[in-house]
This record gives C-alpha cells, sequence and structure tokens, in this order.
C-alpha cells in the first residue's frame, strides 16, 4: 500500500515556475515507477511526465517537453515536477501517481496503482 500527497501548487503569473512535490509512504517507494498527471475542468486527465524507479528513464508530454523536469529523491521518498515557462492552458489539478515496477513510460492511467489527491496549479495570463 502507497499513499501519495502532494503539495507546492498554486496561483503564478504566466512564464513564471513552481515545483511540485509528492511525498509517499511506505518503504518500498523505489520499486515504484511514477509519473504526474493534471486534469482541467472540463477534460480529461492527461499524462504529463513519468520516471522509472532510478530516476535514470523520464518521458513527457510533448505539450511539457523542455519547460517541466521529473525527478525523484528515493532517500525521501519524493518524486519532483519543475514546471518553469507556465502558460494558462498548464492550468488544472496536477495529481502524482504511482506504478509497481513501471519503467517511467507508462501513460495510461489505468497503469498506475495508487493516486494522490492531486494540487492546484492555476497560470494567470
Amino acid at each position: 500500500q502507497v499513499q501519495l500527497v502532494e503539495s507546492g501548487g498554486g496561483l503564478v503569473q504566466a512564464g513564471g515556475s513552481l515545483r511540485l512535490s509528492c511525498a509517499a509512504s511506505g518503504r518500498t517507494f523505489s520499486s515504484y515507477g511514477m509519473g504526474w498527471f493534471r486534469q482541467a475542468p472540463g477534460k480529461e486527465r492527461e499524462f504529463v511526465a513519468g520516471i522509472n524507479w532510478s530516476g535514470g528513464r523520464t518521458s513527457y508530454a510533448d505539450s511539457v517537453k523542455g519547460r517541466f523536469t521529473i525527478s525523484r529523491d528515493n532517500a525521501k521518498n519524493t518524486v519532483y515536477l519543475q514546471m518553469n515557462s507556465l502558460k494558462p492552458e498548464d492550468t488544472a489539478v496536477y495529481y502524482c501517481a504511482a506504478q509497481l515496477y513501471g519503467r517511467g513510460n507508462s501513460r495510461a492511467r489505468a497503469e498506475y496503482n495508487y493516486w494522490g489527491q492531486g494540487t492546484q496549479v492555476t497560470v494567470s495570463s
């Protein structure tokens, strides 16, 4: 069982930056690939970024590539999402998710075993 708690969301102007954190409970964090997803009002939840257990493999949605960076610190049981050059269209609730033995390239929601409650990110123009 893994519990995930996101933090770091907020209101930021376009062009600004935020860093989201996702703290995981349990002693098997390094067994999980991790992902960030987002859901804007009226839209489906979509993949943003993924990372494998060691941090050596990452993947990104085309819409955030070059602006967002996913990383993890297994000693702290935490995964991060650094978001730079934010745009109004990045406004959404951001969720982290854990996939047992995930390789960091899973983009389907159904492939993830555990989810956090989400954190709101609002980018003003």
